[in-house]
């Protein structure tokens, strides 16, 4: 496919609709892909459908955030790297000064009653938004296949029972998914070649861990890693951050994280933007600025260097065996590391109510989900009012 092919948008056209995207668009990554969809495809027809369709599966092959590779890609075969540029840039632009925003806030006021009450009844209906994001990742990846709901289990409990995510557990859940769904053929003509993926994913990732005290350069390099090393959705992040943010560097609470996947989850845009939040509460705007770059870089370079090489090799049996196995255990990560912050979180008979509440909500209505995280805080201040 030609990134030249008709209709030839003008940059201006593109940046146009993604900032409007990434200003008002709510819901999530597969909302976001959804409005792709009715906005780009039925109703301004600037992309076929099969054009969009190639763009979801490059999205989904690669690690990284979803809806924002999808935007990236569509930038990409329209007007080729500026493309690329001109639907990134403005897709990110306004939930970064948004989260900004709401972060300079928190550091201002977190000590604060007020704070604490909204937080107390927002957490609970976070887990649930958590879960049923989880869900839909699993409705559309893992579906009736028996052995990667087992992948799924198994990540799920171990990361659980660990409390925090084994990054190695991926790779051998993308290995054993190779081994499921490669034919034999391909797997024997191609002893070393399953192993290149994770052994070259793994002498990055060793290549990239950093020992220097620079704050800044330690938020670079952890959330570059994040951009690069999750498959999924953009909730297959919360995991990976959970273990590096509260775990390992110890630059925030399991309490203050929580808030942060809040704020990733309620505000417009992608929900990896809470990488903004978290570089915020770490190190100011500096931090936030950098902890942005990082984590949409690597999406941004995996596209405009290695999309039209997946196109061409995505239907390859250990691509999508990788793929599958991956994505499995990134949807039992999600579920277990969500487990881990509830423990943190729902605390008491309030607490629970507004959890088993909200989950009602999600799988029965079409309630937004800003407009059910803010119920949720009304409680928490109501609560402590009455206290």
């Amino acid at each position: 496919m030609s990134i030249e092919s008709s209709p030839r948008l003008s940059l201006g056209q593109l940046a146009g609709y993604f900032l409007r995207l990434g200003t008002t668009g709510f819901g999530g990554p597969i909302a976001l892909a959804a409005y792709m969809q009715r906005d780009l495809v039925e109703r301004r027809h600037w992309y076929t459908q099969e054009e969009y369709l190639q763009g979801l599966a490059v999205s989904q092959t690669l690690p990284g955030p979803l809806a924002a590779q999808l935007a990236m890609w569509l930038g990409y075969v329209r007007r080729g790297f500026w493309g690329a540029c001109a639907a990134a840039v403005p897709f990110i632009l306004p939930p970064f000064i948004i989260v900004s925003a709401v972060a300079a806030l928190y550091v201002a006021f977190r000590g604060t009653t007020i704070i604490q009450a909204l937080f107390y009844g927002v957490g609970p209906a976070v887990i649930a938004l958590i879960l049923r994001g989880a869900w839909k990742l699993v409705r559309v990846t893992v579906k009736d296949e028996r052995r990667l709901w087992a992948i799924f289990a198994v990540v799920g409990v171990v990361t659980f029972a660990v409390r925090s995510e084994v990054a190695v557990l991926f790779i051998l859940s993308g290995l054993v998914g190779v081994a499921i769904y490669a034919p034999r053929g391909w797997l024997r003509r191609a002893q070393a070649a399953p192993i290149a993926v994770p052994v070259g994913l793994g002498t990055v990732w060793a290549a990239t861990q950093s020992t220097d005290p620079n704050v800044l350069l330690q938020l670079g390099v952890f959330f570059f890693k994040a951009g690069a090393f999750t498959f999924g959705s953009g909730l297959a992040i919360v995991p990976f951050l959970q273990q590096g943010v509260v775990r390992d560097f110890g630059w925030l609470s399991e309490r203050e994280f929580l808030d942060a996947v809040a704020m990733g989850m309620i505000t417009p845009g992608p929900v990896v933007i809470t990488a903004v939040f978290v570089g915020y509460l770490v190190a100011g705007l500096a931090g936030a600025t950098v902890a942005g770059l990082g984590v949409f870089l690597p999406p941004f370079l995996m596209v405009v260097l290695f999309a039209p090489w997946i196109m061409r090799y995505r239907k390859h049996p250990i691509v999508v065996g990788f793929t599958k196995g991956a994505t499995a255990a990134a949807a039992g990560a999600i579920v277990g590391a969500a487990a881990v912050i509830g423990t943190q979180v729902i605390v008491d008979v309030t607490t629970l109510v507004i959890f088993v509440a909200a989950l009602l909500v999600l799988w029965r209505t079409k309630l937004p989900e800003p407009l059910l995280v803010g119920a949720a805080g009304i409680i928490g201040l109501v609560t402590f009012a009455v206290r």
